[in-house]
């Protein structure tokens, strides 16, 4: 179902569009939490590591297939917006055809370099044929995960949020599922993780198929509109490569911890995979929102409504800094508790809460320059987005996680900081942004007018 964005109250329009793409997130990341959940009550830590790890390379890779798909969202929000229905169904046709050749090559070069990858994240002995076991199997199942990203690119595009919700509750079911019958009455191990997270994709992909299928109203393409056309590819690839990038050096950047805390020893590496993995429990509104963002502001652009996209902003901002104190406060309070969810292991538990307390309060921060991409993208401004999370990592997360291990051995606490404090680099850079935007637009509507 198509929904116009341009039109009726904003609030409204973020609220009823963002619930939908909310519980999808959620649910992605109950799929994802699944894993990790399950193999922590039949197998010892050193599963629970492998599937801890191997899951963050396969969290950096769908992140960056997600970003590079925004760039579709975002050129079919606007011909949507625009009402040009012709050059949507190229657009998706074209969408289609890209991704198809990109998940092929994808899969390919990742199954040569599983085992470099695996020693590249510095993975503890103990955990590294688990972890080559679960990744060679996801990396098999990427053309299944690349095309559920891109049916659910399509459909948000389009202002239907709800629709991939329900195509990720199908996966999530099925994963929960397939991961007690390979984990617990299989005892296939991180094998039977990786199967429960690939054959799930699998399923919800063959539902979402059938449901376009059925509905043949739904999206109308023909075969000239796979035929792979520059102006269009290059369209989407210039809005969608930077946000790819700039998702992928986020995802490198939680790699490299990681690595850092990986080469402290078993429970550190365990303690924060866990709050990486509670983290994005946390995160859930401001990503949403992200996207919330980039659909109706570029719904909005698209109409010829530069105000209400910048209204967009605002409101989703203010949503996300609300939820995020919330979030931040709470954690103070109840750290221990949510990471005894997933270990019962005493040190686990004691490392995990001390990360937890410190890295929480990025979830306000965040949450302001996820709003800021989220326009930037609308606007096809993608660089900027990279440009502000490429300063936070190198000058800010990686460098203060690094010597606040080396400094600080026997807590976790410091470490947490590095995200925060490479959050409040990006708020300033987006700020700044958005201000020399705004007084470039007025700048040109001042010489034409």
């Amino acid at each position: 179902m198509k929904r116009n964005l341009a039109e009726g109250s904003i609030l409204k329009n973020i609220v009823f569009f963002s619930l939908p793409y909310l519980l999808s997130y959620f649910l992605q990341t109950l799929y994802g939490m699944a894993d990790l959940f399950i193999i922590g009550q039949f197998d010892g830590i050193d599963s629970t590591t492998a599937v801890s790890i191997g899951s963050q390379v396969m969290n950096m890779i769908t992140v960056m297939i997600v970003g590079l798909a925004m760039g579709s969202t975002v050129v079919i929000g606007r011909s949507v917006g625009a009402g040009d229905k012709k050059r949507a169904s190229n657009e998706i046709g074209n969408t289609i055809t890209l991704f198809m050749v990109v998940s092929l090559v994808l899969t390919a070069v990742l199954l040569i370099f599983v085992k470099p990858i695996v020693s590249v994240v510095s993975t503890p002995t103990e955990a590294v044929d688990g972890t080559i076991s679960y990744l060679t199997i996801c990396f098999i199942g990427i053309p299944f995960i690349t095309a559920y990203n891109i049916i659910s690119s399509i459909f948000r595009g389009m202002g239907d949020s709800k629709s991939p919700m329900y195509f990720i509750a199908v996966a999530c079911a099925a994963n929960i599922a397939l991961d007690y019958l390979f984990i617990g009455v299989l005892d296939f191990d991180t094998a039977g993780a990786a199967l429960g997270t690939t054959l799930s994709q699998t399923v919800s992909v063959i539902v979402s198929l059938t449901v376009i299928i059925k509905r043949k109203n739904l999206i109308s393409i023909c075969l000239k509109d796979l035929k792979p056309k520059v102006i269009l590819m290059k369209n989407i690839l210039k809005i969608g490569i930077p946000v790819a990038f700039q998702d992928g050096f986020i995802q490198i950047s939680f790699i490299i911890i990681t690595i850092i805390a990986n080469r402290r020893g078993l429970d550190d590496a365990a303690a924060v995979g866990i709050v990486e993995k509670l983290i994005g429990i946390l995160f859930l509104v401001p990503s949403s929102l992200l996207s919330t963002v980039s659909v109706i502001s570029a719904q909005n652009l698209g109409a010829g409504k530069p105000e209400r996209a910048k209204a967009t902003l605002r409101y989703a901002t203010i949503i996300n800094v609300s939820i995020g104190i919330v979030s931040a406060v709470s954690m103070q309070f109840f750290a221990e508790g949510a990471v005894g969810l997933f270990t019962s292991d005493t040190n686990v538990i004691l490392y995990g809460g001390e990360y937890m307390r410190s890295y929480v309060w990025d979830c306000i921060l965040a949450g302001v320059h996820f709003c800021f991409s989220g326009y930037f993208c609308a606007c096809g401004k993608s660089g900027i987005s990279f440009l502000h999370n490429f300063l936070s990592i190198v000058l800010a997360r990686v460098p203060i996680a690094y010597f606040a291990s080396k400094m600080f051995a026997d807590t976790l606490f410091p470490m947490g900081f590095a995200a925060p404090i490479g959050s409040v680099l990006s708020v300033i850079i987006c700020v700044i942004a958005y201000i020399v935007i705004n007084k470039k637009s007025k700048s040109s509507k001042a010489v034409s007018a």
